[in-house]
This record gives structure tokens, sequence and C-alpha cells, in this order.
């Protein structure tokens, strides 16, 4: 499975920034990767500010999994 990749930034308080990266199928549109990134935050509007395409790869077995199954996949990179 081909996947894009959302590099995403998002304030988790005054001083911290939540940095995660959102997996979602190719095809998938924005409007879904900022719903699949609100998951947990549901105060918080995601926007091109926080949250941009980065690259695409080809999707792990775990990775694909998931996304069959939920639709993304979720990376937890720093302060999650």
């Amino acid at each position: 499975m081909k996947i894009s990749v959302y590099d995403t930034y998002v304030p988790k308080d005054e001083n911290t920034v939540m940095h995660f990266d959102i997996l979602v199928e190719d095809k998938d549109t924005i409007e879904n990767v900022y719903k699949y990134g609100k998951k947990g935050i549901p105060n918080f509007k995601l926007t091109t500010k926080e949250c941009n395409f980065c690259h695409m790869e080809a999707a792990p077995e775990e990775v694909e999994q998931s996304i069959k199954e939920k639709g993304y996949y979720i990376i937890e990179m720093e302060n999650c």
C-alpha cells in the first residue's frame, strides 16, 4: 500500500509542542487527515500551519493493517 505521511506539530500547552506523523492511504483527503489528527485534542482545529504533507512511501505491514481498520496510523514522535 502506498501511503502519504503528514508531519504534524500541535501545541499541548504554553511550553510544549506535540510532534507526530499522520499516515494515510495515498488517495485519502486532507479533511480526513485533519480529522484523524484531532484524536485526543478535540478542542483544536488542525490546519496547514500545524499539519503538512511530508512524503509518500510504501507502508510496513503494521501500518497497512491499521489504515485498513481505522483509516490512519499515527507515529508519536515528541511530547504525545
